[in-house]
């Protein structure tokens, strides 16, 4: 009874979606798959025909296949492709393997629902993961993987150490960061904060709310509409933000500008919210409101590939501080854009030259731009060499020309500055995502946010581990004290477990001789030290990182 949705090949596997009366549940899993396997054991031939539209509903209808039928009309094409191996068939692009024979070694993953064609006003369908490899050895070392990738998940992870939370009270979509989560946030912030004003930014902060006026005239009421929330006040339409390009250009207007004050560099972390559909809500990952580090640069046409550079260069320093590797893509005029095809063309060729200055190879993303530019996209390669979207340098003619942007030129004429938006690390949101998967939680002590933890062996320790408490947060090192009456084995595996990088561990002997017991995550007892000379020890390794100490 099944009704079959689309199922195609994925990065990792593959997947299907069917619309059923009730959702698969891993017993049902497990009864597909030996299916599958008897299949597979038969070797049927798998047979191609193709069918002009007329044919291929007209087949559709017999089978009963409802949601392809409505879906034919939208593919515009002039013949349509069936597969067939024994009683089943099933209108796909292909091409397909001669016989099911040939796909012995498969896994079924896991199943969800999925809005047909992600849309939630559409039936919710379910789907199933799965994947398959040429030989079992492959199969085996990929689900070994994907155990691995499953203990990460940030939202396993995020819950575990007490990160961020999502609540149902609080809207879908909208994160909210714990404490620990916090202190992580504020520490990156700041190390990203300080890094813009060592690069000549300076740092704004505009509204969450503009009027609608103002989002037409950027042309994100044209372009962007389906993503924004709009609403009315004293008969008036206003937009949340999605993008804080138009505060930073109403800044920039507020004084006319001598060519002498190019570049003018813009910073901000300015919170954004896009209407995202809720079968699409995963984690961190994709939200309704996050966090941009928002940067816009105005500048003369001949500082463009300088800027430009220098963003690279920020961005690569970001992410190899982090511990990540770059790729880089540069992403071409989309169907839907602003502006004439000379502008893009000579847009593309600035951001191709800076690439080529900071030796940064690249693919081209045809049709991947912004609306209002070109584009190069920065790539971040996690633990699992796994890709995400980074950095976003754009390269913008359209939007001065729309908000007649001008400066004085050295020969006096009022002319158009350029425009960059650039965001270094992007979402934050997404990228706390990654890196909690990245670091599996295990963060670098700098941005730990338990440094350390006292773990008094008896009550008759508490209060000498409630003076070290002190002393630590007096030389700058974050600590909690467990003040529980725990066995101090039970307290020193929940200390591994949440992650804290430094278990300091009081007993009578250490309260006599004023000293402390340094347990070091990963690495064991490190033996009694003196506090001054333990908080000495990991001084150099507690310091937010800057440029400034890096020889790049």
């Amino acid at each position: 009874g099944a009704k079959l949705g689309f199922g195609p090949a994925i990065e990792m596997g593959f997947y299907y979606d069917f619309l059923v009366d009730n959702p698969f549940t891993p017993d049902d899993l497990e009864k597909i798959e030996e299916e599958m396997k008897r299949i597979v054991d038969e070797d049927i031939p798998i047979v191609y025909e193709t069918l002009d539209q007329q044919a291929c509903i007209a087949r559709l209808n017999g089978l009963g296949e409802q949601l392809k039928v409505d879906h034919v009309p939208l593919m515009e094409d002039e013949v349509y492709g069936f597969y067939s191996h024994g009683g089943f068939t099933d209108l796909c692009a292909g091409p397909h393997l001669p016989s099911t024979g040939r796909m012995k070694y498969f896994k079924l993953l896991s199943t969800g629902g999925a809005y047909w064609k992600g849309d939630e006003r559409n039936a919710m369908l379910q789907r199933i993961y799965g994947t398959a490899f040429f030989n079992k050895k492959d199969l085996k070392k990929h689900l070994k993987y994907l155990e691995e990738v499953k203990k990460r998940d940030h939202r396993i992870v995020g819950k575990e150490l007490g990160l961020f939370a999502m609540f149902e009270e609080g809207g879908a979509g909208m994160p909210i960061y714990l404490p620990k989560g916090a202190m992580i946030r504020r520490l990156l912030l700041e190390f990203e904060e300080a890094e813009h004003l060592r690069r000549g930014y300076e740092i704004l902060s505009t509204p969450h709310v503009f009027p609608a006026t103002l989002w037409e005239t950027s042309g994100h009421l044209e372009n962007y509409r389906e993503n924004m929330y709009l609403f009315e006040i004293d008969e008036k339409q206003y937009g949340i933000k999605p993008m804080n390009c138009p505060g930073h250009i109403l800044v920039y207007k507020n004084n006319l500008r001598s060519y002498r004050d190019l570049p003018v560099r813009y910073f901000e972390f300015g919170q954004v919210y896009r209407y995202e559909r809720s079968g699409a809500l995963t984690g961190l990952a994709r939200v309704r409101s996050f966090t941009i580090d928002d940067g816009h640069i105005f500048c003369t046409p001949d500082q463009m590939v300088d800027e430009l550079a220098g963003v690279i260069d920020f961005c690569q320093y970001l992410w190899k501080t982090l511990g990540f590797e770059t790729h880089a893509k540069l992403a071409t005029r989309p169907e839907k854009a602003l502006g004439d095809t000379k502008q893009w063309d000579f847009a593309i060729e600035q951001l191709k030259a800076a690439a080529s200055r900071m030796n940064v190879e690249y693919e081209i993303d045809v049709g991947g731009g912004a609306f209002y530019g070109p584009k190069i996209d920065l790539f971040i390669k996690d633990a699992f060499r796994r890709d995400w979207q980074g950095s976003t340098i754009q390269l913008d003619f359209n939007l001065p020309e729309r908000f007649d942007l001008q400066y004085v030129d050295e020969n006096g004429e009022r002319v158009r500055p350029v425009m960059i938006h650039r965001a270094v690390m992007g979402s934050f949101e997404r990228f706390f995502g990654v890196y909690i998967e990245h670091t599996g939680g295990d963060f670098p002590l700098w941005l730990a946010p338990e440094q350390t933890r006292i773990l008094p062996i008896t009550d008759r320790a508490i209060e000498y581990g409630e003076s070290i408490l002190k002393q630590l947060k007096d030389a700058g090192v974050r600590g909690t004290i467990d003040r529980r009456s725990e066995k101090i084995g039970y307290k020193i595996r929940e200390g591994e477990l949440q992650k804290v990088p430094y278990l300091l561990i009081v007993g009578d002997k250490e309260v006599t001789d004023g000293t402390v017991a340094v347990r070091v995550r990963r690495e064991g007892d490190k033996g009694v030290m003196e506090l001054d000379e333990f908080i000495d020890s990991i001084r150099d390794d507690m310091k937010i990182p800057t440029s400034a100490d890096s020889q790049t």
